[in-house]
This record gives C-alpha cells, structure tokens and sequence, in this order.
C-alpha cells in the first residue's frame, strides 16, 4: 500500500520556474495535506536561488513567499506540521 500523499492544486497558468517541482516534493512529506501556489508578481531585489520562506500562520497551515530571481509567490500550505517541521522539510528539499 503507497503511503498518502498531499495533494498540489494547480489552479494558475504560470509559476515561477521550478517552484512546482519543489512543491511535488513538498506533497510526499507526512502531515501535508495541501499546497495551492498564488498570487505571483514581480519584486525589486534580486534573488539567484529559490528560495521558500514561510511568511505567516494561517488557519489548519501556513502561507510561504518563493522567491527566485525578481518575482516572488505566495504558496499556501495545509499541514498539521508545525512551523519548525514545515521549514525543516523545506530546507532538505531545497538542499537535493
């Protein structure tokens, strides 16, 4: 029997290169139960590398900002992980 997966919703027609990868990979960790990427949208500073930062707690989750070269995306995210789990999966996926 698979073990259960989170589900990632896809419900925009653009992402920031590479984001959906991370956020699939994101889905196969235990206690994620949804991730639907945002609004996205263009920033001033630059950023080389992706990078995910999770912002604020919202109810049942968390919201995260990714970021990667002038465009940043909200991500939300449904887990029953807490805080320092959700950024401890998130750094050894942005790691690999």
């Amino acid at each position: 029997m698979a073990s259960p997966t989170g589900r990632l919703v896809l419900n925009h027609s653009t992402h920031i290169p590479g984001l959906i990868a991370i956020l699939d990979r994101l889905t196969q960790e235990v206690g994620v139960q949804t991730i639907t990427p945002g609004v996205i949208g263009p920033v001033r500073s630059h950023t080389p590398k992706m990078t995910l930062k999770v912002s604020v707690p919202i109810r049942g989750g968390f919201k995260l900002i990714a970021r990667k070269g002038k465009t940043v995306q909200e991500v939300f995210v449904i887990a029953t992980l807490d805080q320092a789990e959700l950024e401890a999966a998130i750094a050894a996926i942005l790691a690999r």
